[in-house]
């Protein structure tokens, strides 16, 4: 169809809307639109560390795939491979969910379906000068489970906070905080002795059990982030991910003098 009859009765003081709306005309007021949905497609090849020469189906799911101009820009993005148009892309969806919810719930084991699921955003803690230390990359496959080791940075200090965040920016006040906690009872000494081990465990629920634990004593103290927790949308998620595009050398520039300043 290439032309449709657009009536509102009474849109506003009592005036009718009526319109004949060319494919030509919504295509021009939709491209911004359309044009940002290449955007996330760009981003799984880059994070994949695939080429567009390597996909060997391209299946299209959600309602607005049913656009021709969207699968027309699908088709150009890779360089004119013709897309799967055979599956609903209602279905699609649904039947997703389903399967995610039978392998969550264990009634999927002996399925041939392989769900993987990924962390949206890098997961880190906060080190010092607000320096975002990533401990799990985004794109990591989860379950999951990565630790690393850090220390004090003041001589004779006994405690230290936790700070967990998610993002890509090389500051923790440009990411999204996701919670904190205090790790005390640690023996006073020179900075950098102390051993303080930080474990990121992310089960298949996508829970994340973040775990600080002093070496030397066996002190120990951990917080739990839910899913749902103060979760960001995928809205924000991809905002953040295009922010960190564009930042990112202005971020190295900025992380490489915190160093420099740290290291002197």
């Amino acid at each position: 169809m290439q032309s449709v009859k657009v009536y509102i009765e009474g849109l506003v003081d009592g005036l009718d809307f009526d319109e004949t709306l060319t494919r030509a005309k919504f295509e021009e007021l939709c491209s911004d639109l359309f044009k940002k949905t290449m955007k996330p497609v760009d981003s799984v090849l880059k994070d994949a560390g695939m080429k567009k020469s390597e996909i060997d189906e391209i299946v299209l799911i959600g309602g607005s795939t049913r656009i021709p101009k969207v699968q027309a820009l699908i088709k150009e993005y890779f360089n004119g491979k013709e897309p799967n148009r055979g599956i609903n892309p209602d279905e699609a969806v649904a039947y997703g969910a389903a399967v995610q919810g039978g392998i969550l719930g264990g009634y999927a084991k002996d399925s041939k379906v392989v769900v993987i699921d990924v962390t949206p955003l890098s997961l880190g803690i906060e080190t010092v000068g607000g320096v975002m230390n990533t401990i799990i990359k985004r794109g990591t496959v989860f379950p999951a489970k990565k630790s690393q080791i850090y220390s004090t940075y003041q001589d004779q200090q006994t405690q230290v906070t936790i700070g967990v965040f998610e993002g890509e920016r090389a500051l923790v006040k440009d990411n999204h905080k996701l919670g904190q906690f205090d790790l005390t009872g640690i023996p006073p000494a020179a900075r950098g002795v102390p051993q303080i081990e930080v474990t990121f465990d992310i089960d298949a629920n996508s829970i994340m059990t973040v775990t600080a634990v002093e070496k030397g004593t066996g002190q120990e103290k951990a917080i739990s982030i839910t899913n749902d927790a103060g979760h960001l949308t995928e809205e924000e998620i991809e905002r953040m991910i295009l922010d960190a595009q564009k930042y990112e050398e202005e971020d190295r520039i900025l992380k490489e003098k915190i160093d420099a300043k740290h290291a002197l």
